[in-house]
């Protein structure tokens, strides 16, 4: 039997168990391919010089052994998953239940329905529509002017309102106060007709306020207030805006995602009386190098495997509160849920999880092993996309733009030459000058200013 043949008995052994998914379209596809579509994050995207550095890391790591990429799967309606073609047979036929079970936590998580219904089951086609329309502007306008926006696109592509909706309109305007009271009022209407009235001498009206409130969706507030952006450059903004929105359930969920595959691939193959016992003991040896919790033989961990970690959790949730449990949370949580509420003081101890800190002198402390804390550094990096939480503050009757690091809530100060690296990006596009607010490492307040995106001056002061 060859890998078609198991992935047609899979099915139905998937829907035996109570899986229920989207359909799943699989294809085997080159290492090299592979590579690209986990550096891009799609099959065909924008092209941008970023992801030429992130290709020259992933396959630097590969070649170090540190890591492996088995397969890339899209949530969709269909999905769309990528196998490599130098997997053994044992590894697809894990893959593919693995992918099953993906598909069917797409389908029943409620982060991934919601954002699925504004971003839509079809992003791949999406994607490569929008790289053609990119290679279009490109003959248009020059690669420099095309990698300019791209560069702040790019660099805001995290700092999205997720509370927002995808396709959000301008703010509404603000009600002026009309002079003549409206007829409807019949004596102040006849008081205001008495010989020697006159109505008062119109004012020039205050320009309103931009942003009405401190904006946190800085793609789709520089889309819709640049002064001077073009409708090519806007068009760039909000496409890789949807893609930010469509990739977040992934970004939110990861571990429950992984987790939940993991589980469900384990089970499928276990259950698969199918698969020849040979083939059946090998793929129980990937799912060993999946699910472990060290690398390199290594017996610590400093960083978390969300494949180790989810499987756990979720096998713990269902020997203590069964399968349906299980789903429900499948269903309503996300990955803050789910660590907080499941991971308990046991699990984490029977883990040997643990918070820490590595100094600059190269040194490692454990700092602690309390339960909250252990949850707070796993789900750290996870906050506002794992971005600075920054907004736009105003902008002044000069349309300069003034921003701010919102660094109480972040807990953090920024990285000062990365930050101004972003702050020179953004004044390329919006053309006036740009200041943000922040703190540094320190937690010193601090003023980043660009004043001129031709001259590209910065300074970096104490606020």
């Amino acid at each position: 039997m060859n890998l078609d043949d198991y992935t047609a008995k899979l099915h139905p052994l998937a829907a035996a168990l109570g899986l229920d998914y989207y359909p799943v379209d699989f294809a085997l596809v080159p290492q090299n391919f592979m590579l690209e579509i986990a550096v891009y994050g799609m099959p065909v995207r924008m092209h941008h010089w970023s992801f030429g550095l992130r290709y020259i890391h992933q396959l630097l790591h590969q070649h170090m052994g540190h890591s492996r990429i088995f397969e890339v799967m899209f949530p969709g309606d269909p999905c769309r998953a990528y196998m490599m073609d130098r997997n053994s047979l044992a590894e697809n036929a894990l893959v593919t239940a693995h992918v099953i079970g993906h598909a069917d936590f797409v389908k029943r998580n409620a982060l991934f329905a919601r954002f699925m219904r504004m971003a839509g089951g079809h992003i791949l086609e999406q994607s490569a529509a929008r790289a053609h329309h990119l290679d279009d502007a490109l003959l248009r306008h020059g690669q420099q002017a095309v990698e300019s926006v791209l560069d702040a696109a790019l660099a805001l592509e995290p700092h999205i309102d997720i509370h927002q909706s995808l396709y959000r309109p301008p703010y509404p305007e603000q009600s002026a106060e009309t002079a003549v009271p409206p007829a409807s009022d019949e004596f102040r209407r006849r008081y205001h007709g008495l010989p020697g009235e006159s109505a008062p001498a119109p004012q020039k009206p205050a320009r309103r306020q931009l942003p009405p409130y401190p904006e946190q969706d800085l793609l789709w507030f520089v889309a819709r207030y640049a002064p001077e952006l073009k409708d090519w450059e806007r068009d760039i903004f909000l496409a890789v805006r949807e893609e930010a929105f469509y990739f977040f359930p992934v970004h939110a969920c990861q571990i429950m995602n992984e987790g939940w595959a993991s589980y469900w691939h384990a089970r499928l193959l276990r259950e698969a009386d199918f698969l020849p016992q040979e083939l059946y003991l090998q793929a129980l040896r990937v799912h060993s190098d999946v699910v472990r919790p060290y690398g390199n033989e290594q017996q610590l961990a400093l960083a978390i495997n969300p494949y180790h970690l989810g499987f756990t959790i979720w096998e713990d949730i269902i020997e203590r509160e069964g399968l349906d449990a299980a789903r429900r949370i499948c269903a309503e949580e996300d990955d803050f849920g789910f660590i907080r509420n499941h991971l308990t003081a046991q699990l984490a101890e029977k883990l040997d999880l643990f918070s820490y800190q590595a100094r600059s002198d190269g040194e490692t402390r454990v700092l602690s092993r309390d339960i909250h804390d252990v949850h707070e550094a796993i789900l750290g990096p996870k906050y506002n996309y794992g971005a600075p939480c920054i907004f736009a503050e105003r902008i002044d009757d000069d349309f300069s733009l003034v921003l701010r690091h919102d660094h109480a809530r972040d807990g953090r100060g920024l990285e000062l030459a990365q930050a101004e690296q972003v702050m020179h990006y953004v004044a390329a596009v919006w053309r006036r000058p740009v200041t943000l607010h922040t703190v540094d490492f320190r937690g010193t307040p601090r003023t980043l200013q660009v004043t001129s995106p031709d001259s590209a001056r910065t300074s970096a002061r104490p606020a």
